[in-house]
């Protein structure tokens, strides 16, 4: 692997590809590795939180470096489900999915926007690198996709910024989706939590293959989606903006923001979890998908949007991870709460009560506060800018363990 660009700021570096073998873009930041391979539909599929995997990746299609597995041969593939290839890791696709009409997306397997190739551009910032992949035009849905993912010196996140531009001559309807499959854990360990407006519970059974997977209420703003042996989606049209995943030792948050008002696809589900394992046989009903591990999806929406020839619609999120698991209380953009009022920060600093300092944190890691702090605001000051975060009360009950 060669540097492409100054060490200055988070480290590019492309791995370039050789016959067949596509480029491979990293992004370092010494906390978060990040590894793209644009020319498998713009797809993200390694993050790295000092040097742990913390997303799901096909290990019989691509190795640890992202190379192809032999005989394995990256390409454009359509088709039925069973053709799809499915690499793993983020990726971004239209909604509506179905195979209904000309209105629903037909994918995956699709050869432009899931496994067509993406250019790329790098371009530097104080302090950060942003990648940016730009998807062929798809005849089909009308879409040019763009990815722009942004990794920042210190944090244990990034930032992504999708984009759908209508790049055909006739007018399109279409939300942004986009799916981020990780390693699932056993039934009990564990599973996706997903913060909803205040008593909004609801659940809407989608892509059902053996079940619908279930969820439980955890308080009146969130709920949980256990790791359990089902082959289903289930969409959240109350969700509020953040969910997080909890498994194997690591949790992984996402931020984004919602529209009350908007005209969300699925039933109006603003975000989705959906849960496979593995089956003796293929599920003829979803086009002879044949799951052969635990993964889960986490999955965000936009609001379906009209677009006029040359019209786009965007949508952006944060996503981060640190080391540890337990019950998510709240998720905020530079840490999360989890029980036994712990904090996960995703940036060195300070934590300050009432503007006074009380203890440090590390970016990727957890600090457990003393029980006295339960209800009492935090803010997090960062070491490198200075930058102040409301962090919210710290949530938990006094003297109540709720280890999980």
């Amino acid at each position: 692997m060669t540097p492409r660009l100054p060490s200055t700021g988070p480290l590019v570096e492309i791995d370039e590809g050789a016959g067949r073998r596509p480029d491979i873009v990293w992004l370092d930041n010494a906390l978060l590795r990040l590894g793209f391979v644009p020319a498998l539909g713009g797809r993200l599929l390694s993050v790295r939180l000092r040097g742990r995997e913390t997303l799901w990746r096909n290990t019989d299609l691509l190795d640890d470096n992202l190379h192809p597995v032999p005989p394995h041969v990256p390409a454009p593939v359509s088709g039925p489900m069973s053709a799809w290839h499915n690499y793993g890791g983020d990726k971004t696709w239209p909604a509506p999915q179905g195979w209904s009409g000309p209105a629903e997306w037909a994918g995956p397997p699709d050869p432009v926007l899931d496994s067509g190739p993406y250019d790329r551009r790098v371009e530097r910032t104080p302090g950060a690198v942003t990648l940016t992949m730009t998807s062929g035009h798809d005849p089909r849905t009308g879409l040019t996709l763009t990815r722009a993912v942004t990794l920042r010196d210190g944090q244990s996140g990034y930032d992504v910024r999708l984009e759908a531009r209508n790049t055909s001559a006739r007018p399109v309807r279409w939300a942004l989706w986009n799916v981020t499959q990780r390693a699932a854990g056993e039934p009990g360990s564990g599973g996706v939590y997903v913060g909803v407006t205040e008593g909004d519970h609801r659940a809407v059974p989608l892509a059902v293959g053996t079940g619908a997977p279930r969820h439980e209420a955890l308080a009146s703003d969130r709920v949980l989606v256990p790791h359990q042996d089902v082959v289903g989606k289930v969409g959240f049209p109350g969700a509020s903006g953040w969910l997080a995943h909890a498994a194997h030792g690591i949790t992984t948050t996402q931020t984004f923001p919602v529209d009350p008002s908007g005209d969300y696809p699925d039933e109006g589900s603003r975000a989705e979890v959906w849960m496979e394992h593995p089956l003796r046989e293929p599920i003829e009903h979803l086009g002879g998908l044949h799951p052969t591990a635990r993964i889960v999806e986490i999955e965000l929406l936009g609001p379906s949007a009209t677009l006029a020839p040359g019209e786009h619609t965007a949508l952006e999120y944060r996503c981060a991870t640190a080391a540890g698991t337990g019950e998510i209380r709240a998720v905020t953009s530079i840490g999360h709460w989890a029980n036994d009022a712990r904090f996960f920060a995703y940036a060195d600093g300070d934590l300050l009560a009432g503007g006074v300092a009380f203890g440090g944190v590390r970016a990727g890691t957890a600090i457990a506060l003393d029980a006295d702090l339960v209800g009492t605001p935090i803010t997090l000051r960062e070491n490198d800018n200075g930058a102040e975060h409301d962090l919210g009360p710290v949530p938990g009950e006094p003297d109540q363990e709720e280890a999980q």
